[in-house]
């Protein structure tokens, strides 16, 4: 866990300092601090430092290393004054750890003490999964159809769902994909993955309903089908409805024939109730976005002592976003449980760096704006706060985009980070729970699986007070630790999991529109 110092002076002026070789640290005060502001230690800033970005601890020559985390996360582009700004235009991108030298294996940790006696209210699936959702989800084979399908969900909702009342809900799983595609490129097993895996998310009960349209060249079989890369689950009670088979005539007759598919699957789904289980049985996907300086220090290392909570309970924790892993996944490869899972990590590494290659750009185009102007230098530091959510814990197990895990504890699942990228890949690789920080504010959410929102400051938290379900600003200020705020997040996942508290983005319907990733080519 990291080490955070928090340095005042009155009037309340406050800097985090993370690791003891650190020399830069981050204004924590709304607003920022203004030149003149001295603390403690002698530290006077020269200029206006907003909220969330470095000031220097100690001069920095042109070409010296600039440490946060204890690890360089760049080079002073000029000379940098003890006490100045140092903003992203300072800060010289250091290169990518080189993947053929790393360590693998080499400090696995020691498995945590096991913690007993939690639980939650799930629902079990025919194939021994929990869901924490009841749902019926409608996959869509092409994207033809998506117009069709949210046509139908709104009757769904208005008309049938009230004689279903054990049923939490109907999904539409539209997505861009189906056609127009090299649907037998090597890399188009990635979104076809993707999108069976969706269909057998523990949320939707093992009732797999497929639209299709006929013509497409993702037929609705192949979705159904299990091959080397696409794990075949119980898919034996699957329907399927083709909106050009010949006994449809005219819109109307669509319609109804996918209502009368729906109305078998709810029955079935109604008839579900909830049953207690232990919480070795949840599976929780960890995701950032709209990150900023604290995102690394306050809302990650929570969410990451969380993560070690959860998988003292013998549950399934997902971890993602290759981009921002990639600078600090020298970190990572001597946790892995074992050589192998040291070798997969590097190898969801490369095959993303030539991904990026191949569109002729590079780690550089990640942060975006907002984090820059959250205190986010570059993607160095970006991945060096990310990780945090991984907690302590071995990595047991690492996941191609789109694959279902194998194994409990901690699990690395390859995935872009986008935001809705990663969502929609963890959702497939069967996430019932997601936890999502930010630092700069997003009102995402999923309709398949309820996600959490922890804020990384407080004055986000005050701001968007009914878009935050959890507030870790606090750690920033030391009314609260990381343990304290982890502790939370535990307990409000099995709150959420049991259908006993609702999120924020549940409470107002703010769901993301799924983003399969495709990285095969489109004809």
């Amino acid at each position: 866990m990291a080490e955070i110092k928090i340095q005042q002076s009155p009037p309340a002026a406050f800097y985090i300092k993370v690791h003891h070789d650190d020399n830069v640290a981050i204004i924590v005060n709304d607003g920022g601090l203004k030149a003149g502001t001295r603390f403690p230690d002698g530290l006077t800033l020269t200029e206006h430092i907003p909220q969330g970005h470095k000031t220097a601890l100690a001069d920095i020559p042109e070409g010296g290393e600039i440490v946060r985390y204890g690890e360089i996360i760049g080079y002073a582009q000029r000379h940098i004054p003890r006490g100045s700004w140092i903003d992203e235009s300072l800060v010289r991108l250091p290169k990518a750890p080189p993947l053929n030298s790393l360590p693998l294996a080499t400090r696995i940790p020691e498995p945590l003490a096991p913690l007993a006696g939690y639980t939650f209210e799930g629902y079990r699936n025919p194939n021994g999964s929990v869901g924490t959702r009841n749902l019926l989800g409608i996959t869509t084979s092409v994207h033809c159809v998506a117009g069709v399908v949210d046509y139908v969900v709104k009757i769904i909702e208005r008309d049938l769902l009230p004689r279903y009342p054990n049923v939490d809900g109907v999904v539409g799983l539209n997505h861009l994909y189906g056609c127009g595609v090299a649907i037998n490129a090597p890399a188009a097993v990635v979104p076809i993955r993707t999108i069976h895996n969706i269909a057998l998310n523990p949320n939707f009960g093992g009732e797999v309903m497929v639209v299709g349209l006929g013509c497409e060249k993702l037929q609705p079989e192949r979705l159904l089908e299990g091959s080397d890369d696409i794990q075949l689950c119980a898919t034996d009670g699957a329907s399927v409805v083709r909106l050009q088979d010949e006994r449809y005539t005219g819109f109307r007759a669509m319609v109804d024939a996918i209502l009368q598919t729906a109305e078998r699957h709810l029955e079935k789904l109604n008839a579900r109730r909830r049953e207690t289980f232990p919480a070795s049985e949840l599976v929780v996907g960890m995701q950032c976005g709209g990150s900023d300086a604290f995102s690394g220090v306050t809302a990650n290392p929570a969410v990451g002592y969380a993560s070690d909570l959860l998988v003292r309970c013998g549950a399934t924790v997902m971890f993602s976003e290759v981009t921002e892993v990639r600078d600090a996944i020298h970190l990572l490869t001597p946790r892995a449980a074992s050589e192998e899972v040291g070798k997969r990590l590097l190898e969801e590494m490369a095959w993303y760096d030539n991904y990026l290659d191949m569109g002729k750009t590079d780690r550089s185009a990640n942060p975006s704006p907002g984090n820059k102007k959250g205190g986010l230098a570059n993607v160095v530091e970006k991945a060096l706060g990310s990780i945090a959510k991984s907690g302590k814990s071995a990595i047991a197990e690492v996941l191609s985009p789109g694959q279902r895990p194998t194994k409990r504890g901690l699990i690395y699942a390859a995935t872009p980070a986008s935001d809705f990228i990663c969502g929609t890949q963890q959702l497939a690789s069967g996430i019932t729970v997601q936890v999502f920080t930010t630092g700069r504010g997003t009102p995402y959410g999923l309709a398949a699986v309820p996600v959490i929102k922890m804020a990384t400051r407080t004055e986000l938290a005050r701001r968007w007070h009914d878009l935050m379900d959890i507030n870790a600003g606090t750690i920033a200020t030391g009314e609260e630790s990381i343990e304290d705020v982890g502790w939370k997040l535990f307990h409000f996942i099995l709150d959420v999991a049991s259908g006993r508290k609702k999120t924020y983005s549940d409470q107002w319907g703010l769901y993301n529109q799924l983003a399969v990733f495709n990285p095969a080519p489109v004809t």
